[in-house]
């Protein structure tokens, strides 16, 4: 099944991005790996251990994750395209006490395997609190991408 076939099938339908109005890039191609700029929740805004919990959290994970996948059909045109998920680095916003980040961006994590399958979607990965994002927003993903094309 193509990728954006089973992201329909998981209720998740990608936005066409506008370009941006500012310097910094949504992504950058180098060779075959495509760096993507960090995306946030931006439904999501608040405090994973305060004012949100952990599973409010991993779904702002998931939305953060589905952003970086509007990114990456921006660069390149086609999911399929891609070979392998790299590297992912989730940022939770959190308390100073809060704990469980890799449980939070396994909402990251999931999706990219439910949509590639382990063999693509399978990756390296950091998950770190941060005492902010930006704009307020729960979490925030950046992705390292090996593209086929």
């Amino acid at each position: 099944m193509k990728v954006e076939q089973k992201l329909h099938s998981l209720g998740i339908e990608l936005a066409v991005l506008p370009p941006c109005d500012h310097p910094i890039e949504r992504f950058r191609r180098s060779g075959d790996l495509l760096f993507i700029s960090g995306h946030g929740s931006k439904r999501t805004l608040g405090k994973v251990g305060a004012a949100l919990t952990v599973e409010q959290g991993y779904d702002a994970a998931r939305e953060a994750c589905i952003h970086c996948l509007e990114a990456i059909r921006m660069a390149c045109g086609d999911l399929d395209k891609v070979a392998k998920i790299v590297k992912v680095l989730g940022m939770v916003n959190c308390t100073p006490d809060f704990t469980k980040h890799p449980t939070v961006i396994n909402g990251v994590s999931d999706l990219l395997i439910e949509a590639f399958g382990k063999e693509v979607g399978s990756h390296a990965r950091s998950a770190v609190g941060m005492s902010s994002l930006p704009g307020g927003i729960a979490v925030e993903v950046e992705m390292i991408v090996e593209l086929n094309d």
